[in-house]
């Protein structure tokens, strides 16, 4: 391999996005994975394009319902007791990142970045072949009461400075879009510009079979240690510039470059229902609850939620059955039988925006993970930003916010 190939690290949507991009300016790509495509979160995760959702994780409105959420040991966002000490440090940062200005920062970095995904995502499906996949049925966040409905408007009216369009609705609005909420939801929002893929795991296989179509390798190998002309891996080294995108265990290889990043994994839980399971006619959040509910090519998907619990515990699949109890009463005529269970890693960083750049000190790594909820979403964006700073093109967009060194200090 020469020193000029690239090595993309992580064969999610992320790292296949970036491989793509990378191939499209005329770079040698190899994949290096050690399960193979789509085998983490990209296969699991609700298939949404969210390019409205633009407020961070860290923000005021979570620390206000932090405390009652992490009661419940099946809520929205839980902590193992086992895990509590040693994420305490990564709690400290995301509770800093709650501080108003470095959220409205945030969020006008998020935005930028979301602009610049939504700008690339057509045309990479275009030529990619996956453009049939995309639908565009959009989302509707529901709400059970007034105060609920009330305490949503501050989020909503910072969409709208930033342009996003969306429609405030009554119950009667919300039963003519989706049949078949419960009455217990009396206001919603619904917008139109959310886009969904017809199943996320299809999705990020068609862009592999791409890849390799385009004369481009997938190596099955992990990865075990960054040097500064490559990567080592199980079966061997390679030499050649590297994309950093595996995901939730992205910071594990940093670090053997010396380089610490505050990464920590959000597992996230869902169960994939038969098709048939719902008359599903847009996304719908149950923001209060933590989830969502989506219709795939592959089912129906009862999924979300934060448990901050690494790498190493079990699972706890009781998240996955109480969200789907709650799905049932929330949707009266959903059907819960012969359901599929799942639980993945989302790479998530303390302030809610990924790590897009050269990893510090090391010109020859360029950063791409950290998206938490958001790869699929923003997978298009950054795959334009790696190819941009592969090729020495100036990218689109700002990237100091999203710098790897900013956790220095």
């Amino acid at each position: 391999m020469s020193k000029s190939e690239m090595i993309v690290i992580g064969a999610g949507v992320v790292g296949l996005s970036a491989a793509l991009a990378l191939q499209a300016r005329g770079l040698p790509v190899t994949v290096l994975d050690r399960e193979g495509p789509a085998a983490g979160a990209s296969a699991g995760n609700a298939g949404a394009f969210a390019f409205t959702d633009i407020l961070p994780l860290a923000s005021p409105g979570i620390m206000r319902k932090a405390p009652r959420w992490l009661l419940d040991p099946c809520g929205p966002l839980s902590v193992p007791p086992s895990y509590a000490l040693r994420i305490a440090p990564w709690m400290l940062r995301f509770w800093r990142a709650c501080h108003p200005s470095r959220v409205a920062a945030s969020t006008a970095a998020q935005t930028a970045l979301m602009d610049l995904s939504r700008t690339e995502l057509e045309p990479f499906l275009a030529a990619t072949g996956t453009l049939p996949m995309l639908r565009k049925e959009g989302n509707l966040q529901v709400y059970e009461s007034q105060a609920e409905f009330d305490a949503s408007l501050p989020g909503w009216q910072a969409r709208a400075d930033h342009g996003i369009a969306f429609r405030h609705m009554t119950a009667e609005e919300m039963a003519q879009l989706q049949p078949g909420l419960a009455p217990r939801f009396t206001h919603g929002t619904f917008t139109p510009g959310w886009y969904s893929i017809a199943d996320p795991r299809d999705y990020t296989v068609a862009l592999a079979d791409r890849f390799r179509a385009n004369g481009g390798r997938i190596t099955i190998a992990e990865a075990t240690e960054l040097t500064r002309d490559g990567v080592i891996t199980s079966h061997g080294p390679l030499q050649g510039r590297v994309v950093l995108a595996a995901g939730a265990f992205s910071h594990r290889l940093a670090r053997t470059l010396g380089v610490r990043i505050p990464l920590e994994t959000e597992r996230g839980y869902n169960t994939t229902l038969p098709g048939d399971a719902f008359d599903l006619r847009t996304q719908v959040t149950f923001g209060g609850h933590g989830f969502v509910v989506t219709r795939l090519s592959s089912g129906i998907r009862v999924g979300g939620a934060v448990e901050l619990g690494g790498l190493t515990l079990p699972p706890n699949f009781r998240r996955s059955q109480a969200m789907l109890e709650k799905a049932a009463s929330f949707l009266p005529g959903l059907r819960t039988t012969g359901g599929k269970q799942w639980m993945g890693f989302r790479p998530s960083l303390p302030d809610s925006l990924p790590a897009i750049g050269p990893l510090p000190g090391h010109g020859n790594v360029i950063c791409a993970f950290g998206h938490g909820h958001l790869g699929l979403t923003q997978s298009a964006g950054t795959a334009r930003i790696v190819a941009d700073l592969a090729t020495g093109a100036r990218p689109p967009i700002d990237l100091a916010p999203f710098s790897p060194a900013r956790f220095r200090g």
